[in-house]
């Protein structure tokens, strides 16, 4: 066994592995809540666009169909606090120097 930088008590070792376990649990709650709010997103954006693919917003082709009158923004979720409904708060996006159009990924 390696060395260890510090004196270990009896009982620490159990403990630190407790607060650990802790720990790793709340970074599950972060993934879980930053799923839950990817999943809301997605639910809003009634449109298809880039890796934002909703089988009822497509063309006769098959491809994304764009929304850009409704959602030519950024969107972020604030917090409510606990067991409240996040809310979706929006910057609209001003493009001067390139247009805003439909694309084939065939």
């Amino acid at each position: 066994m390696g060395k260890t930088p510090y004196r270990v008590k009896a009982g620490q070792s159990q403990q630190q592995d407790f607060c650990q376990s802790l720990e790793h649990a709340g970074r599950v709650a972060d993934f879980l809540e930053f799923a839950e709010l990817m999943c809301l997103e997605a639910y809003e954006r009634n449109e298809s666009c880039g890796g934002h693919f909703r089988v009822e917003y497509q063309t006769q082709e098959g491809e994304a169909l764009r929304n850009d009158n409704e959602f030519c923004h950024v969107a972020a979720w604030r917090f409510n606090g606990e067991n409240q409904r996040p809310t979706r708060e929006i910057e609209p996006l001003v493009f001067e120097n390139v247009k805003l159009a439909q694309r084939s990924y065939k």
